[in-house]
């Protein structure tokens, strides 16, 4: 009997989520994301999931290094790019997206607009420090012609930042340039409190991908996660 009981325990799984995928998604989905992707792609819409579906509940686990959300006991996580590990499937939750260069109109007034990244010696490129790892974040820019090359950019200037939100009020007081993704800025750059530059220098490049364990047999509570977040692409694409 003790030889039988992993096929056995398999077994009363995929029963227990055959009769599960049929029925209204119910308890805890706990997600692994981002700052960056709680901010632009769950905040905005916790209150409309949770009213559609009034028997799940949420817990956010903050975490801006990749971590193996079957080894974590995460039920799903949300990461730039797609990067696959076993037993992990990956949907896609936004079009492609770029970085992009920002700093208000003041700062271009006063300093100059750069044409290349070279030009970015001459300014105030204020830097983010990622909290998972302690190291600064390069800027990597790769030319529009047909060569294609890359350029890395060491921001030096006079701040460093571990929060985006912060970064971004010192680059809409004009104290020096930002690099962020253009759908973090986008309201920004409507407005005209932000200003873009270098933009052919920054080629697009797979955006948020929502991360779900594979299975045979898909939980309820995961299908309507995932249903939820590919409806909610359409908006982001707009």
């Amino acid at each position: 009997m003790d030889v039988l009981q992993p096929s056995l325990t398999a077994i009363e799984r995929v029963v227990s989520e055959l009769n599960d995928s049929h029925l209204e998604p119910s308890g805890l989905i706990r997600i692994n994301r981002s700052r960056i992707a709680a901010r632009l792609l769950i905040e905005p819409h916790m209150g409309e999931f949770l009213a559609r579906h009034p028997k799940l509940r949420l817990e956010l686990v903050m975490a801006d290094g990749f971590s193996n959300i079957i080894a974590d006991g995460m039920d799903a996580g949300i990461r730039l790019g797609e990067s696959l590990d076993e037993h992990v499937v990956a949907v896609p939750i936004t079009p492609p997206l770029t970085m992009a260069i920002v700093g208000a109109p003041d700062y271009f007034r006063q300093h100059g607009t750069p044409q290349t990244p070279g030009d970015l010696t001459r300014h105030n490129c204020l830097a983010y420090r990622f909290t998972s790892s302690n190291t600064i974040d390069r800027w990597s820019f790769t030319s529009p012609d047909e060569e294609q090359h890359t350029q890395i950019v060491d921001p030096k200037g006079n701040a460093v930042f571990n929060d985006d939100d912060s970064m971004l009020q010192a680059a809409l007081q004009g104290v020096g340039l930002v690099k962020h993704l253009d759908l973090r800025v986008r309201q920004y750059l409507s407005d005209g409190s932000l200003v873009r530059v270098l933009a052919p220098w920054c080629p697009p490049f797979p955006g948020f991908y929502l991360y779900v364990p594979s299975r045979a047999q898909m939980p309820a509570k995961i299908r309507a996660l995932m249903d939820f977040m590919v409806e909610k692409r359409e908006g982001v694409a707009r």
